[in-house]
C-alpha cells in the first residue's frame, strides 16, 4: 500500500452541521503518493450565506473573499473525481467526510465509497505523549510548518506531512510493537490496519530490530543509558557581580542584567554552604528559577552530593526541566545529571499492564488506550503515566495499572520496576527533582527515600501548606462508591457479576457454601450502604424557601444522627472483604492451572478488592474516627441527590507535619523556601507562621527592576454599586456591563477573575443573553467544557476572546505577550466566611484570642490578589491593565493593603466611562 494514493482533505465551513444549513467556504485536497505530494487542489466556495463573525475570526476568510467563488454544486463533480481510487485522509474524518458526503448528496452525486484514515486517531496512537492533538498543536510539536491554521490549504498540507510523520514514526518502532498494534487495529474507527501491515512487511526485511530496546514479557522497552555523575571540583561559584554578568552574557544574546537575580543567587549559595534555612520571596521578572538552579548545581558538583528541588505543580516541574535547566547548563558549560522522583502511584506496574494486554475482547476505549500504552512503553525512560495524553475513556484502565505497595510483589522473574529504577537514579544525580507531596510522603516511610540529600530548594513554598493539607485529606464520593460496587456486581439486583466470581462457580476448588455466603454478604453490604446514605440525607438541615441554594454544605458535627453513623456498614464491608480475600487466596495457590483469561480476571478482581479496602479505610477515618484537629463537612447539590454527595475530612493545621518532615534536614543541610508570594504588607511572616517556621528563619525579598512593570496600570472603577445596597441581579448587571465595555475597548484578550462560581455563571449567562459579545469567543470555567489548561489554550488561540475563571485561575497561569490585555477582578478574593474549611480555621484563630479577619481572611485575600496581578505581566515586554470592580479597595480601611501588595505601578481611580475612554486610547496606541 506504499504506492497507494492518499487524498488529504480539509474543509472550512460556516458551522458544524450541514443538516442545519451550514456550508463549505473553502476546500483543499492534497494528493500524496509514495509519501510525496504529487498535486494540490484548493478553492474558495460561495456558501450562499453570511459567514459568522467568529468563523471569520477563526479562519480569516471574509464574505468578500468568497463572494465571487463558485457554489459547491458547480465544483462537486471535479472534487468527487479527485477522490476516486484514493484513501480519504483528514484530521478528524468524523467531521470532514460526513460533511462532504452530505454536500455530494445535495449536489445530486452518489455517496463516495472508499477507505478512510483519521490522522487524529493515528497520531494519538503513535505520539501518545503529545500535549495536544489539535492540528496546530501537533504540527508545532513535530516541526511541521503550518503558516495559517484554519485555512483549508495550509491545514490540508500540514495534515499530509503529519501523515508522513506518522508513517516514519511507525517504521521506527520495534517489529513486535508494530505487530501488536496491527493485531488491535481492526477495532479502530478508521482503516489503519493496512498501514500497520505495510510497516510489518518492511520491518521484517530489516536485519536488526532490537536496537535500543529490551523485551519484558513480549513488550518492547527502551534500553536506558546510564549517565555517570560528573565531579567538577574546579567549578567555582561566581562570587562577584562581574563574574555572574560575564557567565550570563556568554550564554545569552542581549542579556539584561537583573541585580536582584544575582543577589538571590548569593543568598541561596550562602544558605547551602552554611546549612541554613531561609525564605526568599522573588517577584515575577527576576529569574527566580535560575537564581536557585545555578548555586544548587555548583554546590552539588563541588561537594559530590545531591540537592533536592521540590515544586507543587507539574507545570513548573516541566518548565524547570525543559526550559530553565538547559539555560543553567549553558551558563555553567556543564552537564547536569537529574533524577525525577514522584509517588509510586505515578508509575506503571509493568506486570499489571502485561496481564491486561492478554485480554483482546476490549471496548474501543480500552483497546485504543492499550495501543497508546504499547507505543509509549517502548519509548519512555521513566514509566511515569502522566506522560501519556489520554482520551476520556482511557483513564480508568490507566488507574488499574498504577504501581502500588501491593502490586510491587511479582511472581515473574527479573521483574522490571520503573519506580525502583527512579529511586536508584537519585544516588547518582546532581539534582533530585520531586514534588511537595513526595517530600511529605517520606513521613510515612520506614526508610525515607530522600534522606541522603544535602540541600533543599522548596519552590512554590506557599503551596507546601496545600500539599500538606491534601496529603491528610479524606474524601467520600457517593458516585465513586457506587461505581466500585458496579465493577463487582449489579447495583440494581445487588448480585456479584464480576467475571472472576462467575468463573469460580464452574470450579470445584471453592465450596458452594462459600460462594453463596459471598453473594449473600455482598447483597447485605450494598443494602446497608444505601440505608446509611438514606439516613444521612434524611437528617440534613436543608434550607427551604426562596433563599435556598442548590449547592449546600454542612458541618458533620451539625448533623444530628440517632446512633453512630457508619459502624454497621463498616463491619459488613470488612467481613465481606475478609471472605473475598480468603477465596482469592485459594486460587492464588494454583496459578499454573489458570488460563490467561482467568489470570487476568483474577488480577482485576484483586484490583477491585484493593480499591474497596482503600475506601473502607477512608470511610472509617471520616465516620468512625473523630479528631479535634480535623474539620469534616458534607457538600451536596439539591438537584442531583444522592449522586452529588461528597464528604470531606481535612486537617485544620499542618505545621506539625511540615516540621516532622524537615526536622531531619535542619542544621544539617541548607533549606531554601522560595515563592513569588510569601508576604503581605502588614504581616511579612504570614506564610512562615503557617509553615511552622521559627522567627530565626530569615526572610529575603527580591524585586524586579521598576522598569519591568512599565507596561502595567491599576484601574479602580469607583462608580460600581455597593453589593450590600443592591440586589444580586442588579450587581451582576453592573458587573456584566463593565466587562462588556472593557472587552470592546481592548478587543478581547481579557481574564475575568471571580471568587464564586455562581456569580461567574450568572454573569456569563447575562452577557450571552444580551448578545453584546456575540462577536467574541467566551470561555468560562465550570460552564465551557474542558480542563483549565484546555480553556487557556483555546483562549490563546483566538484574538477576540474572553476567559472567565475562579479560584484556580488566580495562580499558576502564564499568558505572555499580546495574548492578554487586561485582568478584571470582579470581587476582592476573600474566602466565604461560611465555607466549612475556612470557618474551622477562623474559629481556631479566634480561640487563640486573635482577630481571624486580620490574621487569616485579609492576608489570604491579599496573597490571591498578588497572584492575580502576576497573571498580567509575565515578561518585561508585556503591557496590560489590572482592573478592580470591587469598591471595597477604595472605601474600606484595609483597601490600601491590597494596593501596597502590588509593584509600584500607576493607580487610577476613575469612573467606568472614563476608564473605557482611556483604554480605547491606550489600545489604539499599542
Amino acid at each position: 500500500m506504499e504506492s497507494q494514493t492518499y487524498a488529504i482533505v480539509d474543509l472550512e465551513t460556516t458551522g458544524h452541521s450541514s443538516q442545519q444549513g451550514d456550508r463549505i467556504i473553502q476546500i483543499a485536497i492534497v494528493l500524496m503518493k509514495d509519501w510525496k505530494v504529487i498535486s494540490k487542489y484548493t478553492s474558495f466556495v460561495n456558501p450562499g450565506k453570511k459567514i459568522p463573525y467568529f468563523i471569520q475570526d477563526l479562519t480569516h476568510i471574509t464574505d468578500q473573499e468568497v463572494q465571487d467563488a463558485l457554489p459547491f454544486e458547480e465544483q462537486a463533480q471535479q472534487i468527487y473525481e479527485l477522490l476516486q481510487d484514493t484513501v480519504f485522509v483528514a484530521h478528524n474524518t468524523d467531521f470532514d467526510l460526513p460533511f462532504l458526503q452530505a454536500e455530494f448528496k445535495r449536489a445530486g452525486l452518489p455517496k463516495w465509497f472508499g477507505k478512510h484514515m483519521d490522522t487524529v486517531e493515528l497520531s494519538k496512537i503513535l505520539f501518545p505523549t503529545a500535549f495536544s492533538f489539535k492540528l496546530q498543536d501537533i504540527s508545532m510539536e513535530l516541526g511541521i510548518r503550518l503558516a495559517h491554521a484554519h485555512r483549508a490549504d495550509d491545514d490540508a498540507l500540514a495534515t499530509a506531512y503529519l501523515l508522513k510523520a506518522c508513517w516514519e514514526e511507525l517504521l521506527s518502532l520495534p517489529l513486535v510493537t508494530i505487530e501488536q498494534l496491527h493485531e488491535r487495529s481492526f477495532h479502530l474507527k478508521s482503516d489503519l490496519s493496512q498501514l500497520f501491515l505495510d510497516a510489518i512487511h518492511i520491518k521484517r526485511k530489516q536485519p536488526n530490530d532490537s536496537d535500543g530496546h529490551l523485551y519484558y514479557r513480549d513488550i518492547a522497552l527502551k534500553q536506558s543509558i546510564r549517565v555517570e555523575k560528573t565531579d567538577h571540583k574546579n567549578l567555582a561559584y561566581p562570587s562577584s557581580f562581574q563574574e555572574k554578568e560575564k557567565l550570563f552574557e556568554a550564554a545569552f544574546n542581549n542579556f539584561e542584567v537583573r541585580p536582584d537575580q544575582f543577589k538571590m543567587m548569593d543568598t541561596v549559595w550562602q544558605a547551602l554552604v552554611t546549612k541554613q534555612e531561609i525564605m526568599t520571596e522573588a517577584s515575577t521578572g527576576i529569574g527566580k528559577t535560575l537564581a536557585y538552579l545555578i548555586p544548587a548545581i555548583i554546590f552539588a558538583k563541588k561537594n559530590h552530593c545531591s540537592v533536592g528541588i521540590s515544586t507543587y505543580t507539574s507545570h513548573l516541574l516541566d518548565q524547570l526541566l525543559q526550559e530553565e535547566l538547559p539555560k543553567a547548563e549553558a551558563i555553567l558549560k556543564t552537564n547536569v545529571t537529574t533524577a525525577v522522583v514522584k509517588g509510586m502511584e505515578h508509575y506503571v506496574d509493568l506486570d499489571r499492564i502485561c496481564d491486561l494486554l492478554l485480554v483482546k475482547d476490549d471496548s474501543y476505549d480500552e483497546n485504543f488506550t492499550k495501543m497508546q500504552l504499547i507505543v509509549w512503553l517502548q519509548g519512555t525512560d521513566t514509566g511515569d503515566l502522566s506522560e501519556i495524553t489520554l482520551s476520556g475513556g482511557g483513564q480508568y484502565l490507566v488507574d488499574k495499572i498504577r504501581r502500588t505497595q501491593t502490586t510491587s510483589v511479582t511472581h515473574h522473574k527479573n521483574a522490571f520496576d520503573f519506580y525502583l529504577k527512579a529511586l536508584s537514579k537519585c544516588k547518582d544525580a546532581d539534582l533530585v527533582i520531586t514534588n511537595h507531596a513526595m517530600v511529605l510522603a517520606d513521613l510515612g516511610r520506614e526508610e525515607p527515600i530522600l534522606k541522603h540529600l544535602n540541600g533543599w530548594i522548596l519552590d512554590e513554598g506557599h503551596q507546601f501548606l496545600q500539599a500538606a493539607t491534601l496529603r491528610d485529606e479524606k474524601i467520600f464520593s457517593y458516585t465513586h462508591w457506587k461505581y466500585l460496587f458496579g465493577q463487582i456486581g449489579s447495583t440494581e439486583t445487588h448480585t456479584i457479576e464480576h467475571s472472576f466470581y462467575l468463573s469460580m462457580q464452574q470450579e470445584d476448588k471453592i465450596p458452594l457454601r462459600q460462594l453463596m455466603a459471598l453473594e449473600s454478604q455482598f447483597r447485605d453490604m450494598t443494602q446497608s450502604f444505601d440505608k446509611e446514605i438514606d439516613r444521612l440525607l434524611h437528617h440534613l438541615p436543608i434550607q427551604n424557601g426562596k433563599h435556598r441554594q442548590n449547592k449546600q454544605s454542612f458541618l458533620l458535627s451539625n448533623i444530628e444522627l440517632a446512633q453512630p453513623f457508619g459502624s454497621e456498614f463498616s463491619r459488613k464491608l470488612t467481613h465481606w472483604l475478609n471472605l473475598a480475600e480468603s477465596i482469592t487466596t485459594t486460587y492464588l495457590q494454583y496459578p499454573d492451572e489458570l488460563s490467561l483469561k482467568q489470570q487476568t480476571n483474577l488480577a482485576d478482581w484483586q484490583y477491585q478488592l484493593r480499591e474497596l479496602k482503600i475506601c473502607l479505610a477512608e470511610w472509617n477515618s471520616i465516620f468512625l474516627r473523630h479528631q479535634e484537629k480535623d474539620t469534616e463537612w458534607l457538600e451536596i447539590d439539591m438537584r442531583s441527590m444522592p449522586g452529588s454527595l461528597h464528604i470531606f475530612k481535612r486537617p485544620v493545621q499542618v505545621e506539625d507535619s511540615i516540621t516532622d518532615v524537615l526536622q531531619e534536614f535542619r542544621n544539617k543541610t541548607g533549606i531554601i523556601w522560595t515563592s513569588g508570594t510569601l508576604t503581605v504588607p502588614n504581616d511579612r511572616r504570614f506564610i512562615a507562621k503557617q509553615l511552622g517556621l521559627s522567627e530565626d528563619v530569615p526572610l529575603y525579598q527580591f524585586q524586579a527592576p521598576k522598569s519591568y512593570y512599565d507596561g502595567a496600570s491599576l484601574y479602580i472603577v469607583d462608580d460600581m454599586p455597593d453589593i450590600k445596597k443592591v440586589t444580586q441581579t442588579a450587581y451582576i448587571e453592573s458587573v456584566a456591563d463593565a466587562i462588556v465595555q472593557t472587552v470592546l475597548a481592548t478587543e478581547g484578550r481579557c481574564f475575568v477573575l471571580f471568587t464564586a462560581q455562581d456569580m461567574l455563571r450568572k454573569t456569563v449567562e447575562l452577557i450571552q443573553e444580551t448578545g453584546t459579545l456575540d462577536d467574541y469567543m467566551l470561555f468560562a470555567q465550570g460552564v465551557s467544557s474542558g480542563s483549565r489548561m484546555r480553556l487557556l489554550k483555546m483562549f490563546q488561540r483566538f484574538e477576540h476572546s474572553v476567559l472567565f475563571g475562579t479560584n484556580s485561575f488566580w495562580e499558576g497561569v502564564d499568558v505572555p505577550g499580546d495574548a492578554l490585555a487586561a485582568v478584571i477582578v470582579v470581587r476582592l478574593p476573600f474566602s466565604s466566611p461560611e465555607e466549612p474549611f475556612f470557618k474551622a480555621r477562623a474559629e481556631r484563630i479566634t480561640k487563640q484570642g486573635l482577630n481571624s479577619f486580620y490574621k487569616l481572611s485579609l492576608p489570604e485575600a491579599i496573597l490571591r490578589f498578588k497572584q492575580g496581578f502576576g497573571r498580567l505581566i509575565r515578561s518585561s515586554q508585556d503591557k496590560g491593565v489590572f482592573i478592580v470592580l470591587d469598591r471595597r479597595i477604595e472605601t474600606k480601611s484595609y483597601g490600601q493593603e491590597f494596593i501596597d501588595a502590588l509593584p509600584d505601578i500607576p493607580v487610577k481611580k476613575v469612573s467606568l466611562e472614563h476608564m473605557v475612554f482611556e483604554l480605547e486610547d491606550w489600545y489604539n496606541k499599542h
